[in-house]
């Protein structure tokens, strides 16, 4: 049976918070206490846990580092899986600096671009090839995850060309829809949308805060 997104999405977070925690010392949480930090409730992070196979103690909680380890078997696979990253603009630098050695399941191996002041050079860490290699490299090294962070027009012949390869996973910072198999994932993050959002509802609670007042 497929896990749900919205338990993926949820495990993903606890796991930054529980490593958050032990950074800071803490060894051991109640249910309770990471449901407030995740914004969900005590028993749907028990429910989550379950999933994992690990189970909490009544006096005790949770132990914060074998949480952690449990839900890394879970997510993670046997062997650190291969990442491209397609586009190396702003939104791209920023994910190579971002995950730069803070993963080691999910290892950046391959950046492409267009630009050729920008390839054949290790930027972070990470190669970055001409555009034109992007098939070969992607096939060659098993990459089965990528990322897009290209312009909207060029977003959908990225794809393809991904998926063609190999990709079985895709993140799309690209703002527009990519059109894909039944069998590639795709994750959309839409940021001017995400932000138009947040300033709507921002208005929102401002409205009803004069209102009540």
């Amino acid at each position: 049976m497929m896990t749900p997104e919205r338990t993926v999405g949820r495990l993903s977070l606890y796991r930054r918070l529980l490593v958050a925690m032990r950074n800071r010392g803490t060894r051991h949480v109640f249910s309770h206490e990471l449901a407030s930090a995740a914004g969900v409730t005590a028993a749907q992070v028990r429910r989550d846990m379950m999933t994992v196979g690990c189970s909490g103690s009544p006096a005790r909680g949770y132990d914060v580092p074998e949480l952690i380890e449990h839900i890394g078997l879970f997510l993670d696979a046997d062997e650190p899986e291969a990442v491209a990253l397609v586009g190396v603009g702003n939104i791209g630098r920023a994910m190579m600096a971002y995950f730069e050695g803070r993963r080691p399941k999910l290892k950046m191996v391959a950046a492409f671009d267009q630009d050729g002041s920008k390839t054949n050079r290790v930027v972070h860490g990470c190669r970055c090839y001409p555009i034109e290699d992007m098939a070969s490299v992607v096939d060659d090294r098993g990459i089965r995850v990528a990322m897009v962070a290209v312009p909207a027009e060029a977003a959908q012949d990225v794809a393809d060309v991904l998926v063609r390869a190999g990709v079985r996973g895709l993140l799309n910072f690209a703002p527009v829809a990519i059109r894909v198999p039944e069998h590639v994932y795709v994750e959309d993050i839409d940021v001017t949308t995400s932000l138009e959002k947040v300033a709507f509802f921002a208005r929102q609670k401002r409205a009803h805060k004069v209102s009540v007042s």
